[in-house]
């Protein structure tokens, strides 16, 4: 148990699961959540809990997916046994699927290096007729895919739900409709006061600074460097249909409940999160492609969401040096690291356990060179 209080701004996926981790640890926590009105990325998540080619230019993010993957069963077990709340994993394994043949190579030599450098994240190449034997519905535009055994889906929004309801179990003060503004630090006493633009006042002994797209003002605001951009990703999703598709692949999901996932896009638009015919339509052509059944399926709702995204697509974990006990998270991938971030990444930012190894090449200190350059792979 901890005497110290921990405040953290942001309560969508990845400040829930932190302030979860804090909070079943022992910390004394408060969560400050914009609420509807703020560009909720778990909206736009695709679901998938995937290790599969991640971290092909950052080895330590290849592992830290791969150690999440390991982690999320445990959470799940925990969210639906205190809350009831079943955040809908199933880690049958799955696919890549491709059009080309280029683009399958290519995909092997990833994997290939991929597990070389890192160890324990195994795949396997299949051809159509292989692959018809896991996903009997394919369509002749695929030429080949890639099975990953540790992949697996869960529901973003249900997920989102489980971590508010195990906060509030464990104590945790919830404050939603909050807007922060800005963040001081009392440097002689150590404290931190998050302001919101209404002039609410929230003090605390620590801060996570966990809002997403929030995080480039807020963070140089404690001495941390966090630039993040938005990508806007469109989704649609199907009626509920008989269940066809038991693996999830990169361009569709079947969910529990029969309704076909279907996405996703990566655009650069700003602060739009609107949908357009478009995307909508690549989208739908690409599944039909890939399950040419789905002709057959009624298009229920197409709807975009904005998600943060680093300059290099990793993500940013980093304790300030001038501002000891304030800290940044930013990650594209709030679902998959779900579990490591409660399990690891709270009770570290709640001053519990020490910083997973390895950790200082998240530092947002990488994207300080005006001079460099950077690409990612969203």
């Amino acid at each position: 148990m901890s005497n110290q209080t921990l405040t953290v701004v942001g309560g969508g996926l990845v400040g829930a699961a932190i302030a979860y981790g804090a909070a079943r640890a022992g910390s004394r926590v408060r969560l400050l959540d914009q609420g509807d009105a703020a560009f909720r990325a778990s909206r736009g998540n695709f679901g998938l809990v995937w290790v599969s080619s991640k971290g092909g230019s950052m080895p330590r993010y290849a592992a830290w997916s791969r150690d999440a993957l390991k982690l999320w069963p445990e959470l799940q077990g925990e969210l639906l046994q205190t809350t009831g709340v079943d955040a809908g994993l199933e880690q049958p394994g799955g696919f890549w699927l491709g059009f080309k043949e280029a683009d399958v190579k290519a995909r092997e030599d990833l994997l290939a290096r991929i597990d070389r450098e890192v160890g324990g994240i195994p795949f396997k190449m299949m051809d159509p007729s292989e692959l018809r034997q896991y996903l009997p519905g394919i369509g002749p535009a695929v030429v080949g895919g890639s099975f990953c055994p540790l992949d697996g889906h869960a529901n973003p929004l249900m997920l989102l739900r489980g971590l508010h309801a195990g906060l509030r179990q464990r104590g945790a003060d919830i404050i939603s409709g909050v807007d922060i503004a800005s963040v001081q630090h009392d440097r002689a006493n150590g404290t931190f006061e998050a302001v919101a633009r209404d002039g609410q006042r929230w003090p605390s002994d620590r801060i996570v600074l966990a809002a997403g797209l929030g995080n480039s003002d807020l963070a140089s605001q404690v001495g941390l460097h966090a630039p993040i951009s938005s990508t806007r990703g469109q989704v649609l999703i199907t009626e509920r249909l008989k269940p066809f598709l038991n693996y999830p692949t990169n361009k569709c999901r079947q969910t529990r409940e029969g309704s076909v996932q279907i996405g996703s896009t990566s655009e650069d638009v700003g602060l739009d999160d609107g949908t357009t015919t478009e995307k909508i339509e690549a989208l739908a052509r690409r599944a039909l492609d890939t399950f040419p059944a789905l002709s057959r399926a009624r298009l229920v709702r197409a709807w975009g969401a904005l998600r943060p995204l680093t300059p290099d697509g990793y993500p940013i974990y980093q304790e300030s040096e001038s501002c000891p006990g304030a800290f940044v998270a930013t990650s594209h991938s709030g679902v998959t690291l779900a579990a490591a971030h409660c399990f690891a990444i709270g009770p570290w930012m709640a001053g519990l356990s020490q910083a997973p190894a390895g950790f200082e090449a998240f530092k947002g200190d990488r994207f300080s060179d005006p001079n460099a350059s950077f690409s990612h792979d969203h």
